[in-house]
């Protein structure tokens, strides 16, 4: 992972804390924005494939990527409202998602909702 993405999105959050409070509607307003900027990402692909005949291509792939970016900083950013370790949390969650890819893993289980 990034070296920079726990730092950086620590610096967020403390600026979002300072500003908005970290009381539960902020909460909600966080971890809604994760699905907010997975709509967008949504949009951008179907703009980038010319999905709307109305629009045609209105977007590219960088546009998608970049929009995937957000999503993960934004998930980051609310991850830290669920647990006072981020990076632990997300690390286990990645090698469980990983292990469950091995052969030896039962066909079709997925755990959690990942893969």
């Amino acid at each position: 992972m990034s070296a920079v993405l726990w730092p950086v999105t620590a610096r967020i959050v403390d600026r979002l804390d300072a500003v908005n409070g970290t009381e539960a509607h902020e909460i909600t307003m966080r971890l809604l924005k994760v699905v907010e900027e997975a709509g967008e990402a949504s949009a951008a692909y179907i703009g980038a494939t010319g999905q709307n005949p109305r629009k045609g291509t209105t977007h590219t792939y960088r546009d998608v990527a970049d929009e995937l970016c957000d999503v993960i900083i934004a998930a980051t950013v609310a991850l830290h409202s669920f647990t006072p370790a981020p990076p632990a949390v997300l690390e286990a969650k990645l090698h469980a998602a990983a292990r469950r890819l091995s052969p030896a893993a039962p066909a079709g289980r997925s755990e959690g909702g990942v893969l």
